[in-house]
Protein backbone atom coordinates (compact mmCIF):
# COMPACT_ATOMS: atom_id res chain seq x y z
CA UNK A 1 0.00 0.00 0.00
CA UNK A 2 1.12 3.11 -1.18
CA UNK A 3 0.69 6.39 0.26
CA UNK A 4 1.24 9.28 -2.43
CA UNK A 5 1.92 12.55 -1.14
CA UNK A 6 0.72 15.93 -2.98
CA UNK A 7 4.04 18.07 -3.37
CA UNK A 8 3.34 22.22 -2.82
CA UNK A 9 5.66 24.28 -4.27
CA UNK A 10 5.61 27.76 -2.21
CA UNK A 11 7.27 30.45 -3.88
CA UNK A 12 9.05 32.61 -1.56
CA UNK A 13 7.61 35.95 -0.45
CA UNK A 14 9.51 38.60 -2.69
CA UNK A 15 9.53 42.30 -1.77
CA UNK A 16 9.46 44.71 -4.01
CA UNK A 17 12.22 47.07 -4.29
CA UNK A 18 12.46 49.51 -7.07
CA UNK A 19 16.44 50.20 -6.54
CA UNK A 20 17.12 48.41 -9.82
CA UNK A 21 14.53 50.59 -11.86
CA UNK A 22 15.56 53.51 -10.54
CA UNK A 23 19.46 52.32 -11.01
CA UNK A 24 18.79 51.33 -14.61
CA UNK A 25 16.15 54.46 -15.37
CA UNK A 26 19.21 56.86 -14.10
CA UNK A 27 22.30 54.85 -16.09
CA UNK A 28 20.27 55.01 -18.75
CA UNK A 29 20.73 58.87 -19.13
CA UNK A 30 24.25 58.56 -19.07
CA UNK A 31 26.99 59.85 -21.84
CA UNK A 32 28.73 56.04 -21.27
CA UNK A 33 24.75 54.50 -21.91
CA UNK A 34 23.86 57.16 -24.74
CA UNK A 35 27.12 57.02 -26.88
CA UNK A 36 27.00 52.88 -26.44
CA UNK A 37 23.58 52.84 -27.67
CA UNK A 38 24.40 55.44 -30.98
CA UNK A 39 27.18 53.24 -31.38
CA UNK A 40 25.79 50.06 -31.87
CA UNK A 41 21.71 51.53 -33.01
CA UNK A 42 23.09 54.93 -34.85
CA UNK A 43 20.49 56.62 -32.65
CA UNK A 44 19.83 57.81 -28.56
CA UNK A 45 17.74 55.92 -26.16
CA UNK A 46 14.84 57.42 -25.23
CA UNK A 47 14.36 55.67 -22.14
CA UNK A 48 10.84 54.82 -22.43
CA UNK A 49 11.59 51.17 -21.29
CA UNK A 50 13.31 52.46 -18.32
CA UNK A 51 10.53 54.61 -17.40
CA UNK A 52 7.71 51.82 -17.80
CA UNK A 53 9.76 49.52 -15.46
CA UNK A 54 10.00 52.91 -13.09
CA UNK A 55 6.61 52.75 -13.11
CA UNK A 56 5.40 49.47 -12.45
CA UNK A 57 7.59 49.01 -9.96
CA UNK A 58 5.66 51.80 -8.05
CA UNK A 59 2.81 51.08 -9.04
CA UNK A 60 3.23 47.30 -7.46
CA UNK A 61 4.69 49.49 -4.36
CA UNK A 62 0.98 50.70 -3.98
CA UNK A 63 -0.88 46.82 -4.07
CA UNK A 64 -1.31 44.91 -0.93
CA UNK A 65 1.16 41.98 -0.49
CA UNK A 66 -0.89 38.69 -1.60
CA UNK A 67 -1.75 41.03 -4.83
CA UNK A 68 1.85 41.70 -5.66
CA UNK A 69 2.66 37.93 -5.25
CA UNK A 70 0.06 36.92 -7.08
CA UNK A 71 1.21 39.56 -9.65
CA UNK A 72 4.69 38.36 -9.72
CA UNK A 73 3.70 34.54 -9.99
CA UNK A 74 1.52 35.27 -12.93
CA UNK A 75 4.83 36.98 -14.66
CA UNK A 76 7.16 34.44 -13.60
CA UNK A 77 4.46 31.58 -15.18
CA UNK A 78 4.37 33.38 -18.33
CA UNK A 79 8.00 33.76 -19.07
CA UNK A 80 9.48 31.31 -21.37
CA UNK A 81 12.31 29.51 -20.26
CA UNK A 82 15.02 29.82 -23.02
CA UNK A 83 15.96 26.02 -22.67
CA UNK A 84 12.10 25.12 -23.32
CA UNK A 85 12.16 26.05 -27.14
CA UNK A 86 13.79 22.92 -27.93
CA UNK A 87 13.16 19.22 -27.44
CA UNK A 88 15.78 17.50 -26.67
CA UNK A 89 15.98 15.42 -29.60
CA UNK A 90 15.73 18.59 -31.23
CA UNK A 91 18.74 20.10 -29.23
CA UNK A 92 20.81 17.36 -30.37
CA UNK A 93 20.15 16.93 -33.94
CA UNK A 94 21.08 20.83 -34.52
CA UNK A 95 24.55 20.63 -32.03
CA UNK A 96 25.16 17.99 -34.46
CA UNK A 97 24.63 20.18 -37.33
CA UNK A 98 26.70 22.92 -35.83
CA UNK A 99 29.53 20.86 -34.03
CA UNK A 100 29.31 17.39 -35.16
CA UNK A 101 32.78 18.17 -37.44
CA UNK A 102 34.57 18.97 -34.16
CA UNK A 103 34.13 15.00 -33.20
CA UNK A 104 35.22 13.41 -37.20
CA UNK A 105 38.30 12.05 -37.34
CA UNK A 106 41.04 14.29 -39.71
Amino acid sequence: MSIEKEEVVVLPRRKVSCTTSFDNLWFCYSPVHQLQQYYRLGSLDNCSGKWNAMIDCLKLKTKRSHEVQEILETREKEKTHIWSFRTPEEAASHWNDLFGHVNDAE
